[in-house]
């Protein structure tokens, strides 16, 4: 956290000196001291944090690539009028334990074109997809076991 509030005070700042890098070193470190005192903040989670990066930024590369894949299938379907699709709302459940990483489930199904999540209640998911094969396997997709190992470092 610390080097993220170093990082904003440059950026804010607009410039780099030498005089704005001490200040702003001393300033952050004030802050970051009274976030871990007040706010529940540690070095020890903000390690843990670091270490999660990777994952992060697989879990991103893989979001982008399912959405390049969805979208050159939702094109197919738009570009093929005599193509029959046949829509369906697929129930599925995923063993997520926090909030956040089922909301990110959520997101990310949403994000994908050609489906869209209708509802989340405690780890069941009601997903609407515009083809069958949008909706098939939902469960073990590549979002759902990367968010697994997010969680398991984060706990």
């Amino acid at each position: 956290m610390y080097i993220i509030l170093l990082l904003l005070w440059i950026i804010f700042n607009g410039r780099v000196t030498l005089e704005i890098l001490i200040l702003g070193a001393l300033i952050c470190a004030a802050l970051y001291r009274f976030m871990c005192r007040h706010m529940g903040y540690s070095m020890k989670k903000d390690m843990k944090r670091w270490k999660m990066v990777p994952y992060l930024l697989k879990y991103a590369v893989t979001l982008v690539c399912e959405i390049v894949k969805a979208n050159l299938a939702v094109i197919r379907i738009i570009l093929s009028p005599k193509l029959e699709n046949e829509s369906e709302l697929v129930h599925f459940r995923v063993t997520l334990k926090s909030e956040l990483a089922r909301a990110a489930l959520a997101n990310s199904i949403t994000l994908t074109p050609g489906t869209i999540t209708v509802s989340v209640k405690n780890g069941f998911y009601a997903v609407h997809a515009l083809d069958k094969p949008f909706g098939e396997g939902l469960a073990q997709c590549e979002f759902a076991k990367q968010l697994k190992k997010m969680e398991e470092i984060d706990s």
